[in-house]
């Protein structure tokens, strides 16, 4: 199987980053003899970004599947998941998690430390006592959500930005087809005779932010990854500029009256 090579960014920590990802959280999420296939198979596409975390239930899988190919490919070197309520959500002490989250970077069991689904105000707060800067803060953003702000908050503070959900995340509960059934990107991609999912991470990636694809299926994992030889116009960049803007993932399911987000702007600033 040919193996792609991603570029890489530098982080304000000084180490790189792929900038493509490759996403494991999902809803259903498949059996483990499903997912480890399917995690080997994008190791040996090129992938060398992962996404994951305890929420998503798929840490195991993939530790099992990198451990796999190691063996064929040679690499170098309480609430379950996404089962809870309303009442399992806790007020969320970010000064302690992020004193801790340093203290892993200094004893060198993290080379670099960041943020997910935090806005502005948030990372303003984190910046106000951090010694240890995030280098990274993970954000739903695709061509229907594009986060200027954001961005450029992030680009003076040094922050890069990784973006989840690049396609809208059509098939989760939350997702839209806000981004590849939009007539603006579709049309994009048939004059430059690229698919609608390329044209919308290639220009993520010419945002400056770091793509999380997810699929499954081999071939779109080759074809996600066919990014970086080839750019958007700038026509093409103006016209995205008019794609109508919404947030996907809403965050209801965070919202209760009696815990630390009573809105949407509690939870997104």
């Amino acid at each position: 199987m040919e193996t792609k090579s991603i570029p890489e960014v530098v982080l304000n920590s000084g180490h790189k980053m792929p900038m493509l990802g490759f996403g494991t959280g999902t809803v259903p999420l498949p059996p483990h003899h499903e997912l480890i296939p399917a995690f080997i198979n994008a190791i040996k596409v090129g992938y060398r970004h992962f996404d994951t975390a305890a929420y998503y239930g798929s840490e195991e899988s993939l530790g099992q599947a990198i451990a796999q190919a190691l063996e064929q490919v040679r690499l170098r070197q309480g609430v379950k998941a996404i089962n809870y309520t309303n009442e399992d959500i806790l007020p969320f002490d970010m000064k302690g998690t992020w004193k801790d989250m340093e203290q892993c970077a200094n004893l060198g069991l993290a080379k670099s430390i960041g943020l997910s689904n935090f806005g502005v105000k948030k990372i303003s707060e984190i910046l106000e006592y951090a010694t240890i800067p995030p280098a990274l803060v993970q954000v739903e953003m695709n061509a229907a959500w594009h986060q200027e702000y954001l961005r450029k908050f992030c680009k003076e503070k040094g922050i890069h930005v990784s973006a989840w959900s690049p396609l809208g995340a059509n098939g989760a509960p939350w997702g839209s087809l806000a981004v590849m059934d939009n007539p603006i990107i579709k049309d994009i991609a048939i004059s430059s005779g690229k698919a609608i999912a390329q044209v919308a991470l290639r220009w993520l990636i010419e945002q400056g932010a770091t793509p999380i694809v997810k699929s499954f299926n081999k071939e779109r994992m080759k074809k996600n990854i066919e990014l970086f030889d080839w750019e958007l116009s700038e026509v093409d960049l103006e016209k995205i500029k008019q794609v109508s803007q919404c947030r996907g993932f809403k965050g209801e399911r965070f919202i209760t009256e009696n815990g630390p987000y009573k809105t949407t702007e509690d939870l997104f600033d």
